[in-house]
């Protein structure tokens, strides 16, 4: 199996980016991370891409134009597939166009509820009775892609933001491998 050359794109603890390693040196999983990008210096998750001797490379977010040095990267290391996994910014129109249908996202709920940022948050205020999370693909809009695997739990009266992020990142860890294996195995 020819594994495709894949960038996590990272900005804090690398849980996600921790697991997908985990999966990638799996004989039949069908991506192998070649690049993690990275938009925080002190995010915790560049410790993964040194354990593991992944290539990484630190953005500059501020800087005009800077999604043309990622673009730039990314065809260096000939990634062909991009996986984000915590990563607190929007994805330009230039990674959209020169990644149609290859970039996705992990996102804290069950969407098309709850897009954005402060999600637990919204959640409880909400008196939601479930959550869970989203694999979906990326587009033009923020988190509307189409959906590739979805995970849900019931939420109890005890769930505070805390366990609700410590719940929904166990699902985390199931859906994006999923996700991954699903759109290779229906391509």
């Amino acid at each position: 199996m020819v594994k495709k050359k894949t960038c996590i794109f990272i900005s804090g603890q690398g849980s996600n980016l921790k697991n997908l390693i985990s999966h990638s040196r799996g004989y039949n999983f069908p991506i192998k991370i070649s690049l993690v990008i990275c938009n925080n210096r002190e995010a915790i998750g560049l410790n993964y891409a040194k354990i593991y001797g992944i290539p990484y490379f630190l953005i500059n977010t501020k800087l005009k134009n800077y999604e043309n040095k990622v673009l730039q990267t990314l065809k260096k290391y000939k990634i062909t597939f991009i996986c984000l996994a915590g990563y607190m910014k929007i994805i330009s129109k230039i990674l959209t166009k020169n990644y149609p249908k290859k970039i996705i996202n992990i996102h804290p709920s069950l969407l098309p509820k709850f897009k954005g940022l402060n999600t637990f948050s919204r959640i409880l205020k909400n008196k939601e009775k479930e959550t869970g999370c989203t694999v979906h693909y990326i587009n033009d809009k923020l988190d509307s892609g189409n959906k590739i695997v979805q995970k849900k739990f019931f939420i109890t009266s005890k769930d505070d933001e805390k366990v609700l992020k410590i719940k929904t990142q166990k699902l985390e860890y199931k859906a994006f491998p999923e996700a991954i294996i699903k759109i290779f195995r229906d391509n």
